[in-house]
């Protein structure tokens, strides 16, 4: 399974790209390793028997928990 790209550009809280390196270089990585642990939790939900389509809400589910 093949992680997404993060995205080209990170929008500020006030609309405008980050430009900060090191900002955006921990952004990366933390974006690489929620991918890797998402994929890992749904590929052992789905190896133990999990609807695929039910382990997706699931995590979707935990997305849509998050505080705004």
């Amino acid at each position: 399974m093949t992680n997404p790209a993060p995205p080209e550009v990170w929008p500020g809280a006030d609309g405008m790209p980050l430009s900060c390196r090191e900002k955006i270089k921990v952004l990366v990585e933390n974006h690489d390793e929620a991918a890797q642990v998402l994929a890992d939790a749904y590929e052992d939900a789905v190896l133990m028997g999990v609807d695929r389509k039910a382990m997706r809400a699931i995590l979707q589910r935990l997305v849509d928990a998050l505080p705004e």
